[in-house]
């Protein structure tokens, strides 16, 4: 029987953030269930379950992060498994969401991948998902069952609230992350700026202006993914170009796909923050990058779900 209810609750998880599981377990109170993902010799993903789940409230927690097709296929195999186990009811716990910028077609026979993945979680056996701060909040729609959507911003927020720092400006790298730009600053309770960019070719941004003033302020780059830091780092040369003091930047989920860290190292950047959606390794022990547990959130989430309790409450 577990604390928040009587139906019994179990945390799995497969390769790719097993540490960070294993933290969510510790705050409920409980330990990973026993199960071993491995590899059969040619790749394919085995699962063996090791304990009884007949009836029991599963949770999953496996972000699809890089490889990301690896880790998507062990989270549909290891769902499957335990829909066959006899599982009352499974919840994937997907920090990060992989696939998420594919939400829609920009140009003709292009697939939306998210979509897919929706469908391929439900299919495998999924009852309800619980992930944080998707690239575009849409993708809550592509689902038709629960989807529980968490944010980092009130995490990162806090971070910063705690350093007292004076003069602060919250900036967006660009005009989609106005809303999130927006939440973290009234949260701080100071201004926002915007870095208006365009995009003359894939993968190459120029910065054209700064909306709001930056001139002798502390900025705050806010952004939910930093993938490469090619964007992020531009941004905040441009801001140091126009008179900006010390610069932080922070995101929910660190990609940092290469050459992101080296980007990060050589920048004007002072601090980098993030959560640990995606494990780090190595990189989260550069200097410059700072990494916040998202744990304790996911686990009070993972209790009121299985409680049958408000998750909208956490942010309140």
């Amino acid at each position: 029987m577990s604390a928040y209810g009587e139906k019994e609750l179990k945390i799995f998880s497969g390769n790719a953030n097993p540490n960070l599981a294993k933290e969510i377990a510790r705050h409920l109170g409980t330990k990973l269930g026993d199960c071993v993902v491995s590899r059969f010799n040619n790749g394919e993903i085995q699962v063996n379950v090791n304990e009884s789940v007949r009836g029991a409230d599963i949770f999953v927690v496996q972000p699809s992060s890089a490889p990301v097709n690896d880790n998507l296929m062990e989270l549909l195999v290891l769902i499957d498994a335990l829909r066959r186990a006899s599982a009352d009811r499974i919840t994937a716990v997907i920090p990060f969401y992989g696939y998420a910028r594919q939400d829609r077609k920009t140009k003709p026979r292009e697939p939306i991948t998210a979509k897919l993945v929706a469908n391929l979680l439900t299919s495998a056996g999924a009852g309800r998902i619980l992930t944080v701060d998707l690239h575009a909040g849409q993708i809550q729609g592509f689902f038709d069952i629960p989807v529980d959507h968490l944010s980092g911003i009130p995490i990162l927020a806090d971070y910063f609230a705690q350093k007292g720092m004076a003069d602060l400006v919250v900036v967006s790298p660009d005009l989609g992350g106005v809303t999130r730009a927006r939440d973290f600053a009234e949260r701080l309770q100071v201004p926002i700026a915007i870095v208006d960019k365009r995009r003359p070719e894939p993968g190459v941004a120029e910065v054209m202006s700064i909306v709001g003033k930056v001139a002798g302020k502390n900025i705050i780059i806010v952004d939910d993914i930093i993938d490469t830091a090619g964007t992020l780092t531009l941004g905040a040369q441009a801001l140091k170009e126009r008179g900006a003091k010390q610069i932080f930047a922070c995101c929910t989920h660190p990609v940092l796909s290469n050459p992101a860290t080296e980007r990060i190292v050589a920048s004007c950047i002072d601090e980098v923050v993030v959560t640990n959606t995606i494990p780090l390794d190595n990189k989260g022990k550069l200097d410059k990058i700072t990494v916040l547990s998202i744990a304790p959130l996911l686990a009070d989430a993972i209790g009121r779900i299985h409680a049958d309790r408000s998750v909208s409450e956490l942010f309140n």
